[in-house]
Order: C-alpha cells, then sequence, then structure tokens
C-alpha cells in the first residue's frame, strides 16, 4: 500500500545514533549521553502533588475542553503579563494545545494547504520544517546563519519572500532557537511584525526556550511588539521552562482569527489534555513562578561546564545565550567526515552521543548538537573522553 504524507518523509538519522550508543552500552561501555533533548530534571513537586489530588477527584475523568479549562488559560495570561508586560484575552487570544509540537501541527493545516508555501529556517527543529509539508504544502528554507544571527535570518526571510512566487503564506520562527541557540533581539521582531503587517503574512513564532537563558539575557516574545496581534501567534510551552515534557501542555497566543480558526479544527481532533494535569498545571503557573528561573541556573552551569570542557581539548565552540543545547561545528580536522560520520565517531572513540546536524535539514550537516541533559560532573567526563578520543585535535 501507498501510504500518504509520510512516503516523502527521510530516515530518521537520530536513530542511527541511538542504535550505535545502545550496542556500546550493551558492550559495558559508558557513554554519557548528550543526545535527545530529553528534560533530565523533575517537574515541580507541587505540579505532581496536585495531578495526584486531582487525579481522585472521579470527575476530572470526564471529557476536558480541547480548548483548555478557563482558569489554565487565565493562569498562562497571567504569565505573560508579568514576563513579558503583554496583556491577553482568555477567551479569544489562548488557546490550549497538547504540546507544542501538536499545536504547531494541526496551525499549519489551518494556515496552509497544497499549493501554498511558508518559509521556515534550515537548520532547524523537524517539525518546523515537515508540518507545512504534512499540510500538503511546500516550503522555502532559509538559511539560519550562526551564532546569534537573529537579525540576519530576519533580513533573509524578508528578501526570500519578495523573490517567492507564489508568494509565502506564512514565516516559522523560533527564538531562542534549536539547534543553532541562535538569540533575537525585540527590534529586530518588530522589524519584522511592520514588515509582515504591509504583506498580510502569518508570522508562528515558537517560544520553546522562553525562560531557559543564560549571562542575565532574556528572550523576547514577538507579542511584545507593536502590532503582532495582527499578525503573529506565538507558542509557549511548560516543556523547558517548567520541565514537564511528558504532560504535553503549551498554549497557542496572540492574533484572534487564527486563534478561532485553530480551535475549530482541534474541537473536531481532540477532547484537550487530560484534565488533572490542566488542574496541575494551572496551580505550577500561579504558585512555582521561580522555577523557570531555578532550572534557567542549572542549565548554565552545564553549558559553561561544556564550552570550558571542550575548549581545553582544543574545540572551541560558540557559547550559547538560551536553550539547552549547544551547537557546535565539526573540528576543522575531522570536517569531511560529515555530522553522522563524526556523530558516530564520537560514540566508537570518546563514548559520548550527540544529535549529527544534518538530522535538522541540510544546513546543519557540518556540526553536532550536545543537548545538555547530563550534570556537570558527567558533562566534564564527556569533555576529557573527547580530548582523549579526538586525536588530531592535539
Amino acid at each position: 500500500m501507498d501510504f500518504r504524507r509520510i512516503s516523502g518523509l527521510p530516515p530518521y538519522v537520530f536513530t542511527i545514533i541511538d542504535g550505535l550508543k545502545v550496542e556500546a552500552r550493551r558492550a559495558g561501555r559508558d557513554v554519557v549521553d548528550l543526545g535527545f533533548g530529553n528534560p533530565d530534571l523533575p517537574s515541580p513537586q507541587i505540579a505532581v502533588d496536585k495531578l495526584a489530588e486531582a487525579a481522585h477527584n472521579t470527575r476530572n475523568h470526564r471529557y476536558s475542553s480541547s480548548r483548555g479549562i478557563p482558569k489554565l488559560r487565565e493562569a498562562v495570561a497571567a504569565l505573560y503579563e508579568r514576563r513579558f508586560g503583554v496583556v491577553l484575552d482568555p477567551e479569544r487570544e489562548i488557546l490550549t494545545t497538547i504540546g507544542a509540537k501538536e499545536g504547531f501541527s494541526h496551525l499549519m493545516w489551518v494556515l496552509l494547504q497544497p499549493g501554498d508555501t511558508a518559509i521556515v529556517p534550515t537548520p532547524s527543529y523537524p517539525i518546523h520544517i515537515w508540518g507545512p509539508y504534512f499540510a500538503g504544502a511546500s516550503t522555502l528554507q532559509v538559511p539560519m546563519g550562526d551564532g546569534d544571527d537573529g537579525a540576519g535570518y530576519i533580513d533573509r526571510v524578508m528578501e526570500t519572500w519578495e523573490l517567492g512566487s507564489p508568494k509565502p503564506r506564512a514565516v516559522v520562527l523560533s527564538f531562542p532557537h534549536n539547534p543553532t541557540t541562535s538569540t533575537v533581539e525585540l527590534a529586530d521582531l518588530q522589524r519584522l511584525v511592520d514588515w509582515a503587517r504591509e504583506r498580510d503574512v502569518a508570522l508562528v513564532h515558537d517560544l520553546a526556550y522562553a525562560d531557559m537563558c543564560f549571562d542575565g539575557w532574556q528572550p523576547p516574545s514577538i507579542l511584545q511588539c507593536e502590532g503582532a496581534k495582527e499578525v503573529a501567534v506565538e507558542l509557549y510551552s511548560l516543556t523547558k521552562s517548567f520541565s514537564m515534557a511528558g504532560w504535553r501542555v503549551a498554549f497557542m497566543l496572540g492574533r484572534t482569527d487564527v486563534i478561532a480558526a485553530l480551535q475549530q479544527l482541534k474541537s473536531y481532533l481532540d477532547y484537550g489534555t487530560f484534565q488533572p494535569i490542566q488542574i496541575a498545571a494551572t496551580v505550577t503557573l500561579n504558585e512555582a513562578q521561580d522555577y523557570p528561573a531555578e532550572l534557567s541556573a542549572v542549565y548554565e552551569s552545564r553549558r559553561n561546564a561544556l564550552v570550558d570542557g571542550l575548549a581545553r581539548a582544543g574545540w572551541d565552540i560558540h557559547k550559547p545565550r538560551g536553550t539547552m543545547f549547544a551547537w557546535a561545528r565539526i573540528p576543522e580536522p575531522y570536517r569531511e567526515m560529515g555530522s553522522i560520520e563524526f556523530a558516530t565517531h564520537l560514540i566508537r572513540e570518546c563514548d559520548v552521543a550527540v544529535s549529527p546536524g544534518v538530522g535538522f535539514g541540510t544546513g546543519g550537516d557540518g556540526f553536532v548538537r550536545f543537548a545538555l541533559i547530563e550534570n556537570e560532573q558527567r558533562i566534564a567526563q564527556a569533555a576529557r573522553s573527547i580530548r582523549r578520543g579526538l586525536t588530531r585535535l592535539h
């Protein structure tokens, strides 16, 4: 049978590295896994306690609401006012989604159809590239650039749109960016909003790493921009900010007609996240307001351990201002390998697992991504192993 939608999907390259990691561990080797970005820190205790309490109430076992219970939408509205100074209407400008990945994918269904085009970054979190494809649309992939080149990405988006035919209907962006860790300033987001308002382009900003930021820097929300609600929606998630990955709680916020369209679609597709999870998330947003900063401090310490340890190994990489990752250009003596071969080499010679950059699109093939999902001691161990194993660096 010829299966629809998936026939064009490339092999999931991360499974190659995962298989090698499993094989090495079965052989008794101690592999430090810095590959999959799966948060290792616990969810807030208040979330766990409230979930257990709410789950014992049988009234919460019934169907919930696909748009999210009112108090949860009110809680995220309060967070946005505290964090960004942005006032949102919980009824018309906020929708709960079953994780940001689900919200983004279904958003593409209401924004795009066959014959439409979206602008997406490359390299990119895979669903940002493949979400438009699942909607039957095509993409124009715009290079993200190295370091903190968010302004450069925005310039390239504008140039690509002007040259594109037919004109793209949507622009996807995500800062701080996974995998490149690139960041952007509010003034550059404002430039993009002003540009989009003149061209009737929908902006989709995935703010997955809203609270994972270092060195005193704070990521902006696109909804802080003047006129943003006319053209933009933003995704905010509890996955990274509150280390609640498996809970699948996120929000689509902003432009009212887009929120209403997604809400209408979701009313046919789901009944929302299990209500005890929504109740626990509500209490967490209201009563664990300091938790994101506590998590961020842990990840900043891990970032320092990785960047400093690799520098001692002779591998200088960009020091990220945000996310839970580091994006590392393959060192010159190994660059001819490509990212899959180099990531394989790191497992076999250094007992360190990373993600090959090509898994995030062709624009990532000269890089690997480190996930900061081990403690400082394990990360330092990985850096020492890399120093021993990458002999061409000495």
